[in-house]
């Protein structure tokens, strides 16, 4: 029976478990969310490497008699150091990790859920602060469609009566476009707001609560 499996992943949250291991939470393609534990201290080449927001190559150790899951290794392929230069990016990029696992990876398709994250998350380590915002709103733009909730704002009607003309042309401008167009295409200070305060209201519906990290 196989215990080594091996995932393509992006590490969304590192959490101190016992007096020298971590926990780790994952976004795979291959079967969503996963936790594991990664043991060793602070001077583990592991430990460093199992970081939020790198993205690689993970082997995971399952022992099917505790029911647990081990890393034995990771080739990390994406570091993102831009991330953690400002401020702004790593509120951003906690608020995309929060979101995808309070909604458990979107529940499937997880390859789109994983190429969305990844290509916001390597977006935001270049973003300047406003920039960060919009990748944000976006990312949540394409995650209600990921959720199978996404409005359609070419039908008239009262779906989105809140949406003034910029932030209605703006999202539908991006709905398709890759986050690393997020520099390109700007927007207002009140569009801004009623962007966000769209996209965010209808997650936030859909998961039942407002993860704090949005607040930023």
């Amino acid at each position: 029976m196989a215990r080594l499996f091996t995932y393509s992943a992006l590490i969304l949250r590192v959490r101190p478990s016992g007096e020298s291991n971590r926990e780790a939470w994952m976004l795979t393609p291959e079967e969503g969310i996963l936790r594991a534990t990664v043991f060793g201290g602070p001077k583990s080449k592991l430990r460093a490497h199992v970081e939020p927001y790198h993205g690689g190559k993970l082997w995971i150790y399952r022992d099917p008699v505790r029911d647990s899951r081990k890393i034995s290794d990771f080739d990390v392929q994406s570091w993102k150091p831009g991330i953690r230069e400002s401020y702004e990016r790593s509120t951003a990029a906690a608020a995309i990790a929060e979101t995808i696992l309070a909604a458990y990876g979107g529940g499937g398709p997880w390859e789109h859920a994983f190429t969305l994250a990844d290509a916001s998350l390597e977006a935001l380590g270049l973003a300047d602060e406003p920039c960060s915002v919009r990748i944000f709103i976006h990312f949540l733009w394409q995650w209600t469609e990921i959720l199978g909730i996404r409005p359609d704002l070419d039908e008239s009607g009262d779906d989105a009566p809140m949406l003034g003309p910029g932030a209605r042309s703006w999202l539908r401008a991006v709905r398709d476009l890759d986050p690393s167009q997020m520099s390109r295409y700007t927007l207002d200070g009140v569009s801004m707001r009623q962007a966000r305060a769209f996209v965010t209201g209808i997650v936030g519906e859909a998961l039942g609560k407002w993860p704090g990290t949005w607040d930023f």
